[in-house]
């Protein structure tokens, strides 16, 4: 099981930092990944990381803003979010993929999803 928090209401300019915590199985052997859906708009990729922690990939829209990182200990996952803009608004999922896969950006390849936490950028 995987659950998000973390979302809200954000200024432009702002930051929010996502947690996806997972029960059940261990990350060590699972790739996370983060996507998001705006209204009207497909389930896109925002990053992913490896099992081991050491590979990460962004989608272009949030290189150099976005940044995630693994907490094995604590059995959870981030999303450093900087530099917030009305685009980023959207629901936020993590997802696992199956055991010891690679990261992958690719939603259809993920078969565990969270419920999603809402971030919404405005002023």
């Amino acid at each position: 099981q995987l659950v998000e928090s973390g979302g809200g209401l954000v200024q432009p300019g702002g930051s929010l930092r996502l947690s996806c915590v997972a029960s059940g199985f261990s990350l060590d052997y699972y790739a996370i990944g983060w996507f998001r859906q705006a209204p009207g708009k497909e389930r896109e990729d925002v990053s992913c990381i490896s099992t081991s922690g050491s590979g990460t990939e962004y989608a272009d829209s949030v290189k150099g803003r976005f940044f995630i990182s693994k907490d094995k200990a604590k059995s959870t996952v981030y999303l450093q979010m900087n530099n917030l803009n009305p685009e980023d608004t959207a629901v936020y999922f993590c997802a696992a993929r199956g055991f010891m896969a690679p990261v992958s950006r690719r939603p259809a390849e993920y078969r565990n999803w969270g419920q999603g936490t809402q971030v919404t950028v405005s002023s």
